[in-house]
């Protein structure tokens, strides 16, 4: 109550901070005169004043008022645009790195632009995050005319660029692009195997447009490069036809947590027939032996019994292609992973492309918190507060609208059935486009969509489908479905692009009704004539109460159901919005109050009669709040098991880049380390501490020798003359001949250049290739570890720990392959012919429902790169060279060297410990 009243006395949170933002405004408006006197080259100038002031110690906060008063003259001068105060207000936000939710309509690309101009001052780049490569394109080259006068340097990263145009793009001052293709670049680069080929420059900031889309929807979803693996379609095929024999009660599917399983009976079954089939191994489903069974015969059950035709995808042209569930796009070249898709061709007997083995990943999460500043604009954020601070403590700022929004948001209604309901919506929509106002229908599906375009058929009400199926024509149903009387039938709104405009888009009519006309008078004639019916039709659409948007099923998420809200009463038209619920509607079949709701719903109204309440509104929100937590929870989840894996990407990376920029010797010195410390694994595994010469395995420590140095060493010829010989000195007399075998092969070269070269060559080969096997036992790790938790163990601390155990593993294997390979190498000074490189695919896929949303991307030319290992040290100088004082030895001096002092121990052991 006293937070309430608190409320109304002095505004929320979110109002007091608008407020204080209220001084600055004033500067810029007062700055306003002095800009509007400038000559257009006085403006540009200003940019190297600011660059100036910048590099004498003033700070971004100093420049602010003075460059946003800049961005808004030129903005007028270049696109006839005036940035508002509320606009002002949001790119202070930006520039904070918060982010700015403001309603559809109220100008976010243009706020954008105060943000992106005054960071880029600092000239290290400013990334401006886009959710379609159509976006990146449009608003690079829009925006990028007010970024261009100012002389600032505008790129655009899009599919299909080769490395020079990337690298110039990133190089610009500022750089459009989507969230896939930067993080795409970002894994590329790490898979290269020098510096000269990387294309992206450190990270400064990135502004991400639809950020909830970016930060939240595709959160869950990691980026992945693969390379392709052996095909199996035939075993894909076998097991599809053993699935599709299978009734409901074989097993139990579980649509709140998206899982299914097979019951007791159904296992039998499936070992029955695969035993039939000569597919199983044994007579147990889950013995070892089957693993890979299992995995096949769990996608298939997925693919047949969980994933819908015409929902949660269509097949085209022979291709299984993926809807996206949050935009209703067809996902072009996007698959599934971890054998899904695959599974999916299956069932529906299209041609089943091969596997994919990832060879690299970063989730979204971890991609963007690399960024020192990070901030994002959005039209619906405020559900999702809690998330957006708690992942990548940003805070979330309501901009005030411009214009009072007049739209009128009525209560929900609800039916009994399916059936109900949409006779309902049919009618209701039939008469408010008989009296001129435009409606605009969300739907969840495609199948719901064509159902709602069956009923308005018999009700002969004309109407425009858009969803998957007419992805072409999107942008022209859009731009037209403010027309007077227009229909139009959407999946989903989020992230289009493109506004409605009442009375309809004049950019479009003229495309369309005077493309093949010639420039000249008729043709002016012609625009001014379309212009002015334009006019009138808006008045006419207004007078009839704007843009009606119709909901025909709550979404998952209150922020979807918002965005298609926001569609209507843009820039202070008046507008109409009401959702029709049923039963039958999934989110409240699955996660709606089924008890007391559903029987009062049942019992209580007839057939076609419907229900309207604000009790029951809130239920429904309550649902969606369900819902929301649980997909948080899962991001959460995704973000704590890829921060085990980050942790190790960083070091892969991080010594990876050193290596690449390594000079000769410290190459040299790396390998050497290594060798070193194999040896050292070697003989302490033969000779454990406090044991007898005679306890030692001699043998295998000869033939090891042999095997990774490629030396032959008497071990046991020198335990029999030396009576009390100590390990180290056994260490010592392997590491010296290893050490000369390879000192020979690098003599036989007779090139230090060219020698380097193959050590760096081997070290980055063997890098990638371990580091790409070390992601395929974590991808199997991560789906077996949750099994953990019926022996009262929490997977996560299991993960963690094992996957810590396999790092270190990973690493040692490195070092000995390594040694292995210049130990045993044979050089031909003929030049080697080029190795065929795989296409690599890229890849963003959900762990969760195995959804991937990505363009295959060609990436032959970024040769199989490595990732990394601990730091290593500089091995020893000469004695000679190093002085008599010991503070001089760090640094020079390897751990595993004699030490300088000539003591006889190993540096780490004597004056190094000292010193550590």
């Amino acid at each position: 109550m006293f937070g309430n009243l608190a409320k109304s006395l002095f505004g929320s949170s979110n109002d007091r901070y608008v407020r204080s933002l209220q001084p600055i405004i004033r500067k810029i408006n007062a700055l306003e005169p002095d800009c509007q006197a400038m000559s257009d080259e006085q403006l540009a100038h200003q940019t190297v004043k600011f660059r100036e002031q910048l590099a004498n110690g003033a700070t971004l906060d100093d420049l602010l008022p003075e460059a946003f008063a800049t961005v808004r003259e030129a903005s007028v001068r270049v696109l006839g645009m005036r940035h508002f105060d509320v606009q002002l207000v949001g790119g202070i936000a930006l520039h904070r790195g918060e982010i700015a939710e403001m309603r559809t309509g109220e100008g976010k690309t243009l706020v954008a632009t105060l943000a992106t101009y005054l960071n880029a001052l600092a000239e290290k780049g400013v990334h401006v995050i886009t959710v379609n490569d159509y976006l990146a394109s449009r608003d690079a080259e829009w925006m990028g005319q007010i970024y261009r006068f100012l002389g600032l340097t505008v790129g655009v990263i899009i599919p299909d660029l080769t490395d020079q145009q990337r690298r110039d793009a990133y190089n610009s001052d500022i750089t459009y692009g989507t969230n896939n293709e930067f993080g795409f670049d970002y894994l590329r680069d790490n898979m290269k195997s020098d510096r000269a080929s990387m294309v992206q420059r450190p990270f400064n900031m990135a502004l991400i447009d639809e950020v909830d889309s970016v930060l939240i929807d595709e959160a869950r979803t990691p980026l992945i490069i693969s390379g392709p693996t052996d095909d199996r379609s035939e075993l894909y095929m076998a097991v599809d036809k053993i699935v599709k024999q299978l009734g409901e009660d074989d097993y139990e599917k579980d649509e709140k947590q998206k899982s299914i399983v097979l019951t007791e009976d159904g296992t039998e079954k499936v070992e029955r027939m695969l035993e039939d089939a000569g597919l199983l191994e044994g007579s147990n489903l889950y013995d070892f032996e089957n693993t890979q069974v299992v995995h096949h015969v769990n996608q298939s059950l997925r693919a047949n019994k969980m994933f819908k035709r015409d929902i949660d995808y269509i097949v085209k042209e022979d291709k299984v292609v993926i809807i996206d569930e949050f935009t209703g796009r067809m996902m072009d070249g996007r698959r599934w992973s971890d054998g899904l898709h695959q599974a999916v061709e299956a069932k529906e007997g299209v041609k089943i492309e091969p596997e994919n083995q990832t060879l690299a990943s970063i989730t979204f999460q971890n991609y963007f918190r690399m960024y020192p500043k990070l901030a994002g604009m959005t039209g619906t954020a405020a559900t999702e507060a809690a998330e957006f601070y708690d992942i990548y403590k940003m805070n979330v700022v309501t901009i005030p609208t411009n214009v009072p929004v007049q739209r009128i948001d009525n209560d929900d209604e609800f039916y009994k059935t399916l059936n109900d309901k949409f006779i309902a919506i049919a009618r209701a929509i039939k008469e408010h486009a008989e009296r001129g106002q435009p409606v605009l229908v969300g739907t969840v599906s495609i199948e719901k969509s064509e159902l709602l375009s069956e009923f308005l058929e018999r009700e002969k009400v004309p109407h425009k489908v858009l969803n998957a199926r007419y992805h072409e024509m999107e942008a022209h149903i859009v731009a037209q479905a403010g027309r007077l009387g227009a229909v139009t039938i959407a999946t989903n709104m989020a992230g289009r692009g493109t506004d409605i405009q009442l009375g309809g888009n004049l950019e479009f009519r003229v495309n369309d009704e005077l493309g093949d006309m010639p420039e000249g008078p008729e043709r002016d004639a012609a625009i001014e004539r379309i212009k002015q019916e334009i006019v009138e039709e808006k008045q006419k659409v207004l007078d009839a109460g704007g843009l009606f948007v119709l909901g025909t099923e709550r979404h998952e998420s209150r922020r979807i159901d918002n965005q298609l809200r926001g569609r209507s009463g843009r820039q202070g038209d008046p507008g109409l919005s009401r959702f029709y619920l049923s039963l039958d509607d999934d989110l409240l079949r699955i996660f709606g109050p089924d008890t007391l709701f559903a029987k009062m719903m049942r019992n209580n109204i007839g057939d076609g009669e419907a229900i309207g309440s604000k009790w029951l509104t809130k239920a429904i929100e309550t649902a969606q709040k369900k819902v929301e937590a649980r997909n948080y929870d899962i991001r959460k989840q995704v973000v704590e098991y890829d921060d085990v894996m980050n942790d190790q990407r960083k070091v892969i990376y991080e010594q990876r880049s050193d290596i690449m920029d390594a000079d000769a010797k410290d190459i040299s010195d790396m390998v050497v380390d290594m060798r070193t410390e194999v040896v050292n694994a070697l003989v302490a595994e033969a000779c454990p501490p406090n044991t007898y010469p005679e306890q030692w395995d001699v043998a295998g420590l000869m033939e090891r020798a042999q095997e990774y140095l490629n030396v032959e060493v008497h071990v046991d010829q020198w335990i029999r003359e030396e009576e009390a010989i100590e390990v180290e000195i056994l260490e010592e007399r392997i590491q010296k001949a290893a050490d000369e075998v390879v000192d020979k092969k690098a003599e036989e070269l007779n090139d230090a250049d060219t020698w380097s070269q193959v050590e760096k060559s081997i070290l980055l080969q063997n890098l990638d290739h371990h580091w790409k096997e070390h992601l395929a036992m974590l991808d199997a790790l991560r789906s077996i570890i949750h099994l953990r938790a019926y022996a009262q163990k929490t997977p996560i601390n299991e993960y963690k720990q094992e996957a810590f155990a396999l790092f270190e593993r990973m690493l040692e294997a490195i070092r000995e392959d390594v040694t292995r390979t210049l130990a045993h190498a044979q050089f031909n000074m003929a030049p080697p012919p080029l190795p065929e490189v795989p296409d690599f695919i890229t890849s963003h896929f959900d762990p969760l429902t195995g959804e991937d949303d990505t363009n295959d991307i060609d990436a032959g030319a970024f040769a199989f790169a490595p990732q990394t290992m601990p730091p290593f040290q500089t091995a020893e100088q000469g004695a000679s060279d190093l002085g008599d004082d010991p503070e001089q030895w760090k640094g020079k001096v390897s751990r595993n060297a004699p030490c300088p002092c000539g003591s006889g121990r190993k540096y780490k052991h004597c004056h190094g410990a000292l010193t550590a």
